[in-house]
């Protein structure tokens, strides 16, 4: 069909409705009907150039939004970096200064250390200054938190400083006793002939002028204490470019903990220092001898005694003998521990009452010398002040100091390592003479008359008194030279707890106290351990055991904590059947009250646990031979949960040396050796 033939259809025409309103009117409402339908022409090239327009401006405002984000944080940067560079110059200064004080230290040259601590506390102000500039810092999340560190060390540093000015003051008079030399305020107290006893006198008339700056010391103290308490090592890296940071601020803020619980704690111990040396009355003391080769419970086998005067700090034995004489004239009544009946036995087999010399059973020194106190008055010991206990390390440490003596009838002492024992020359002697098995066998018929005596009896009896007595006669007429070296090994032997206190003056005890050299067992508001070992008859074998402790704490999200401590015992020395053999231990190891035991091996033999002196006891025996290793662990929970601090407080054991103690908490780690009671803190 062509094309053309095609029908072709048309749209009906619909005639419009007749209506009044305008035409004009009438396009206008189509056109606003008609805005959603795309438009082609100028309409819409005129909606296009709209959006391009505002995708233009939202670039345009991110990109000034970025210009200012910039600038701000460039003005941030170098409003930080120039102050902080500024701070750390301020920084090396102080610490250059601090250095060339402890170099003045060293050379124990009075003015030198008054003129560099001056030039100390000028780097310190001018550093101050400078912190200023950084100080809005502390609003700045993290990096605040690295500036109020820096704002409470300069603080605490200020406080010390302060705190060596009025220390230098109140020591001024004995520099030279203390060794510091150019003090013309001591020169004028002293002068260079005077005896070790003329100073000593000189001390105790002076003390009460003391103790007021001890009052003001403690102040500067605590303060800084309280400063450097609130910077948390945690937040330090383990390590920085080699170096170990975390641990460093860790020294360093126990460092000062210390220091400031040393002055605190030492003021009632001044205090009670004019009683303790006979100041205005002279004092009566009994003096036991303590082997610490033996080790029992306050710190050694009681071997001997000695009684001894003191009058304006110039000690005097009266006279000395051995334990055992006690002993022979006491008649036991008090029932023994189960411990030392089961393992010690010898006499214990025949009566199970304790002897005189097993009477320190008690870990708690005052507990022991307060049941031994009571007793020895039945054998005719009375009008006493106090008993002092001291151990062979005592000596060695006066023998270090003041070089070898002689003891007429007894020879020559010092501390040269010989071989007989790979031990110190006095040791061994002390050892030879104290080696005596058995008791004294008095005559029933004959009083006064010994039918059996163990060997080296005579000298035994004899040694002790003499022994001291040149000890302290050398000891007081040192040059003054030596005083450094005699102050030092007395300070030593105090704070490691190898000279021990129990006084009768209700004051005077307290000071002991106080200071920590009473051998309390003490309380705390935290973790605590007490490891306390009774070596009972393992011969001398204490002499070569050593141990270390590891202390593993796991703190869950609750707070609730659980430890793990392990203690190996190691005696490196073969047997030889004299000082050293296998050895029969009895161990206590005194936790928080309430703790809940979970596990208890590496002992043969164990008890259940039970509390004494407000605390949680484990205890159990075992056996460690020469060349042999022991360990023993234990698990257990403790009583409360922690927050955000974890504390631990750590006695070390009297008349032991220095045990080696790991404590790990979480990823914090501390290694060290024991050589006093030690509280120890970590963040959570």
């Amino acid at each position: 069909m062509p094309i053309n033939d095609i029908p072709q259809l048309k749209p009906e025409t619909v005639a419009p409705e007749k209506t009044s309103q305008p035409v004009a009117d009438i396009i206008q409402e189509n056109e606003a009907e008609a805005v959603s339908i795309p438009k082609l022409g100028e309409g819409n090239k005129k909606s296009l150039k709209q959006k391009i327009s505002i995708k233009d401006r939202f670039k345009g405002r991110k990109a000034k939004a970025f210009l200012i984000g910039g600038i701000f944080l460039l003005v941030l940067f170098f409003a930080t970096l120039i102050p902080s560079l500024l701070v750390y110059g301020k920084v090396k200064a102080v610490y250059a200064s601090a250095q060339d004080v402890l170099a003045a230290g060293e050379q124990q040259n009075l003015p030198a250390i008054k003129s560099e601590l001056q030039e100390t506390e000028e780097a310190l102000v001018s550093l101050q200054k400078s912190f200023k500039l950084l100080s809005w810092t502390k609003i700045i999340p993290f990096f605040g938190g690295y500036t109020k560190d820096l704002d409470h060390a300069l603080k605490a540093a200020r406080l010390g400083l302060e705190s060596v000015d009025i220390l230098i003051e109140a020591i001024e008079p004995y520099a030279d006793i203390i060794g510091l030399t150019g003090s013309e305020v001591a020169e004028e107290a002293s002068d260079g002939q005077q005896t070790a006893q003329d100073r000593i006198e000189f001390v105790i008339k002076t003390i009460p002028d003391i103790i007021p700056k001890a009052d003001e010391l403690a102040i500067k103290a605590g303060a800084a204490k309280s400063e450097i308490d609130k910077i948390n090592p945690a937040r330090y890296p383990v390590k920085f470019a080699g170096l170990a940071v975390r641990e460093n601020v860790s020294k360093a803020i126990d460092l000062i903990g210390q220091g400031a619980l040393f002055i605190e704690k030492g003021k009632p111990l001044l205090e009670a220092a004019p009683y303790l040396l006979g100041a205005e009355e002279g004092r009566t003391y009994l003096i036991l001898f303590q082997n610490d080769k033996e080790l029992r419970p306050t710190g050694g086998f009681l071997t001997a005694y000695s009684i001894a005067k003191v009058e304006k700090g110039k000690f005097e034995p009266v006279s000395s003998s051995d334990i055992y004489n006690l002993d022979a004239s006491y008649r036991p009544y008090i029932p023994a521990p189960d411990p030392i009946v089961d393992y010690l036995q010898g006499p214990y087999a025949l009566s199970p009452n304790l002897r005189l010399r097993d009477l320190n059973w008690s870990p708690d020194y005052s507990e022991s010398m307060k049941l031994f106190s009571e007793e020895i008055e039945k054998v005719g010991i009375d009008e006493i002040d106090g008993i002092i206990a001291v151990d062979t390390q005592v000596v060695v440490n006066l023998l270090d100091a003041i070089g070898p003596i002689g003891v007429f009838g007894f020879g020559n002492f010092s501390t040269e390592i010989v071989e007989e024992c790979n031990c110190p020359q006095v040791v061994y002697e002390l050892e030879s003479f104290a080696d005596v098995e058995g008791p004294i066998v008095w005559s029933e018929n004959e009083p006064g008359k010994i039918v059996f005596a163990p060997e080296n009896y005579e000298n035994r009896k004899k040694i002790i008194g003499p022994l001291m007595n040149s000890i302290l006669a050398n000891a007081m007429g040192q040059p003054k030279d030596k005083l450094p070296g005699l102050f030092e090994a007395v300070f030593k032997s105090l704070i490691e707890k190898h000279v021990l206190f129990y006084l009768y003056d209700s004051k005077a005890q307290a000071g002991v106290e106080s200071f920590g050299i009473a051998g309390r067992m003490d309380d705390f508001e935290g973790d605590y351990l007490h490891i306390n070992d009774a070596n009972l008859g393992g011969r001398k074998s204490n002499l070569y055991v050593t141990q270390e402790v590891n202390q593993s704490v796991s703190i869950a999200k609750d707070g609730s904590v659980e430890k793990e401590v392990t203690i190996t015992y190691n005696n490196p020395e073969k047997y030889d059947g004299w000082l050293n053999s296998v050895l029969p231990n009895w161990v206590r190891i005194y936790v928080p009250k309430g703790s809940e035991l979970i596990d208890f091996s590496g002992v043969e033999d164990k008890v259940e646990p039970y509390e004494e002196f407000d605390k949680t006891v484990f205890a159990g025996f075992f056996e460690l031979r020469p060349l042999g290793v022991a360990k023993v662990t234990l698990k257990y929970k403790l009583p409360f949960k922690v927050d955000d601090e974890y504390k631990l407080f750590v006695q070390k054991q009297s008349g032991t040396d220095a045990p080696l103690y790991t404590i790990e908490v979480g990823k914090q780690l501390e290694e060290l050796f024991l050589r006093t009671d030690k509280e120890f803190e970590f963040k959570i």
